[in-house]
């Protein structure tokens, strides 16, 4: 059995999909995802470095407009940077918030709000 230090415990969004195919295209194709584990028509989940995120096919095509996940860190402008570079779609501009974030935001095909964030320190 792994040690806690050697595998901490970490949150892992879960989020909505209609269309896991579409879904598992965009985060691979345009964010630079990989895809772990099997292919099933019901879940997929996704990995790129320390970030992963989970999807479920989902009916109900308004749960993605009300879902998001936040990801933070010193690797956020490399991503923007990159990401503009790529020419992702509803791609936000990076900037300082109010409440003192430097952050942008990507939506995915279906909606679900990708929150990506650092302190502006860290740029």
């Amino acid at each position: 059995m792994a040690s806690p230090a050697v595998d901490p415990a970490r949150s892992i969004p879960v989020l909505p999909s209609p269309d896991i195919k579409a879904t598992r295209d965009f985060y691979r194709d345009q964010l630079g995802f990989g895809i772990v584990g099997p292919e099933m028509d019901e879940y997929l989940i996704m990995r790129r470095n320390e970030m992963e995120i989970h999807f479920w096919r989902s009916n109900d095509r308004k749960l993605p407009e009300v879902s998001s996940c936040y990801i933070r860190g010193g690797e956020v402008p490399a991503l923007y940077a990159e990401f503009s570079a790529r020419g992702v779609e509803k791609l936000s501009p990076f900037t300082v918030r109010p409440w003192n974030m430097k952050e942008f935001y990507v939506w995915d095909p279906h909606a679900n709000l990708l929150k990506f964030g650092c302190a502006p320190e860290e740029v």
